[in-house]
């Protein structure tokens, strides 16, 4: 099955491998924080769990499109997935696992606060979530799949509300990522020049989301034909967890109950 939105970066697109790498990267540095239960809500197409569920005892895996779910089954035997919507975590008690994973998830959830908080009911007590979502700063365009971006101070002052720790870091790129970065910067303020009256930022989501994907794919296959090997050589290896910094591309939040 291919549901493909450019909000889902695929393994199967060529020009989507920059992104798709950087996203793969993430699960591989959360392996440290991975241990006995594990859930995972919005687990997507499943990316990250032939990294992290062999560190698990248990893994839990939680979607709200019931055909994805529905093909990871026989893949992935061993996990338990669930087709629903979220927050909040139904027929999940208290203090069931010991870690939460949960990548590029939080800015598509209109009620933020209460999908952390829901995070921190069904940890145990000193189990620990981790939290990836996209540096608004960095982002080239308002994206209509989501809710809303964070800065670090934004996710830090959120999660701080509701868990006894708070520890930021980053997904970032090296030379060869940033090069894409900025081929793709300039890509996007050709295209969004012609948006004078700034619309994307005053339309409706929903109104914007059909003109976003086809733009955005253009935009992807554009950078692929304007440099085939910097899209195809790019891999998880070219992406690194680093500090807080105002240039991270993905904020790497990792919170304590």
């Amino acid at each position: 099955m291919a549901t493909y939105t450019t909000e889902i970066a695929s393994d199967k697109i060529v020009s989507d491998n920059p992104i798709h790498q950087r996203l793969l990267q993430a699960y591989y540095e959360a392996k440290p924080y991975v241990k006995g239960k594990v859930l995972e809500p919005g687990c997507g197409e499943g990316r990250g769990i032939a990294v992290l569920a062999p560190l698990a005892d248990d893994y839990l895996a939680l979607d709200k499109i019931e055909e994805v779910v529905d093909n990871l089954k026989p893949q992935f035997p061993e996990v338990e997935f669930r087709a629903v919507v979220f927050p909040p975590f139904d027929d999940i008690p208290n203090d069931s696992f010991d870690t939460v994973i949960t990548f590029q998830v939080i800015e598509h959830i209109k009620n933020d606060k209460l999908f952390l908080e829901e995070i921190h009911r069904v940890l145990k007590p000193g189990g620990q979530a981790v939290i990836t979502t996209p540096n608004t700063k960095m982002s080239l365009s308002r994206n209509p799949w989501h809710e809303r971006e964070y800065t670090n101070q934004e996710l830090k002052e959120l999660a701080g509300s509701i868990f006894s720790k708070v520890e930021m870091k980053g997904i970032a790129g090296n030379e060869k990522v940033m090069e894409y970065y900025e081929q793709n910067r300039a890509s996007v303020a050709k295209i969004t020049r012609f948006d004078i009256f700034n619309l994307q930022y005053r339309l409706p989501n929903a109104l914007l989301r059909i003109p976003y994907d086809l733009l955005n794919r253009l935009n992807r296959n554009n950078l692929q034909k304007q440099d085939e090997g910097l899209v195809t050589e790019i891999d998880r290896n070219d992406y690194f967890l680093r500090d807080e910094h105002e240039e991270n591309l993905d904020l790497f939040c990792v919170v304590t109950k």
